[in-house]
């Protein structure tokens, strides 16, 4: 049981940690190529999209990482599952702190109600998303050793 718990667990973190990767360099980047005002539409719309899932995915993650920490505290790799546990943690909390509150100004904005700075504040987001991708895939690399 523990076994088929950490496998899914580590894929679980593994396709966000995947999804998150795809934002930061695949989608923004096409948002940034498209004409006009279609970037910033695309990004309000990712983040109105992205933003109903994702908290969701973050703490479902954390929670698989806690119960496998926990079942598992006496196997090898406990230390890496804790230490991912940790990492997970920090992601939430630079989710909350940093990124939320952009994300939550500029899913609402349309090229005729966003502020003068929307660029700027879009890429304050974009260099916190790179940091808290940083993070997760060392979270996942720490699962992804755990089971071997």
């Amino acid at each position: 049981m523990l076994n088929a718990l950490e496998v899914f667990t580590t894929v679980v973190v593994g396709v966000m940690v995947g999804v998150e990767f795809s934002v930061a360099f695949v989608m923004n980047r096409i948002f940034n190529a498209l004409p006009e005002d279609s970037g910033q539409l695309g990004r309000a719309h990712g983040g109105r999209m992205l933003g109903a899932v994702m908290p969701v995915w973050y703490i479902g993650s954390l929670v698989l990482v806690a119960v496998w920490a926990i079942a598992g505290r006496h196997h090898d790799g406990a230390g890496l599952v804790v230490t991912a546990g940790a990492l997970l943690i920090l992601s939430v909390i630079m989710s909350i702190l940093l990124l939320v509150p952009i994300n939550n100004r500029s899913k609402t904005w349309t090229p005729e109600n966003r502020p003068a700075d929307w660029k700027e504040q879009s890429n304050r987001w974009d260099r916190y998303h790179y940091a808290r991708v940083a993070v997760i895939i060392a979270a996942f690399t720490l699962l992804a050793a755990a089971l071997v």
